[in-house]
């Protein structure tokens, strides 16, 4: 099956309200373990000291499990849309993270990041909203420290489009119809294994590992390599 676009940013407020609003705690715990569980770094995440840049971060979620995972680290949360970003502020008022905490908001490419370097560099469910994927790998080959942890999950293509609606079916059913509707046109935007790879080779990242982690996600893990 073609890989069929669809919109870079969630701009319109009912779209934005409900995705911060769902309950996404199962798989972005999940997420969180995976990559705590990945590297050395991680092994005693109460000492962990690190700055962690987060793309697409969405209404942050996944910022605040991480730092409630690593009570010592510091998160730099990223997002092209500003109504987004603002459901990320107001859920986060009451969640303890303090000024470790901060969210930049812009095009990858185009932000005026902090610091030059980052510690780890993480990403769930970004990839397949880019219209063009080198956004997400050349901001990763310029942003992530030697030597730093790189972990990105996101869907990957159905064989064809019965699959993907027996996807939403199997996971989204009892969700809101808005939620439904977006899975579906995301599974349908997703990139392959295969795709992905050659996404990599271009960026001279073909040393991160390309799988599959599950029936609707691919997993992209290593480090950026020693200068």
């Amino acid at each position: 099956m073609e890989r069929v676009a669809e919109p870079e940013l969630m701009q319109q407020a009912e779209q934005v309200k409900a995705y911060a609003q769902a309950d996404f705690s199962e798989p972005h715990n999940l997420f969180v373990h995976a990559v705590l569980q990945n590297f050395d770094e991680f092994t005693n995440p109460e000492q962990y000291k690190g700055t962690l840049l987060d793309l697409g971060c969405g209404s942050g979620d996944i910022c605040r499990r991480m730092l409630a995972q690593l009570p010592r680290a510091y998160m730099h949360g990223v997002d092209g849309s500003a109504a987004m970003l603002q459901w990320a502020e107001k859920l986060s008022e009451t969640a303890g993270c303090g000024q470790r905490l901060l969210w930049l908001y812009g095009r990858l490419t185009e932000i005026q990041y902090p610091q030059p370097r980052y510690d780890a560099v993480i990403s769930n469910s970004l990839l397949h909203h880019l219209l063009d994927p080198q956004d997400l790998w050349l901001t990763i080959q310029q942003r992530t420290a030697p030597g730093a942890p790189i972990f990105i999950m996101d869907l990957t293509r159905p064989d064809d489009e019965a699959q993907a609606k027996t996807l939403v079916q199997t996971y989204a059913a009892d969700e809101p119809q808005i939620l439904q509707h977006d899975f579906y046109h995301s599974l349908l935007a997703a990139y392959t294994v295969e795709e992905v790879q050659q996404q990599l080779e271009i960026a001279q990242l073909q040393h991160l590992q390309v799988q599959t982690c599950s029936d609707r996600h691919l997993c992209i893990k290593g480090r950026m390599l020693l200068d």
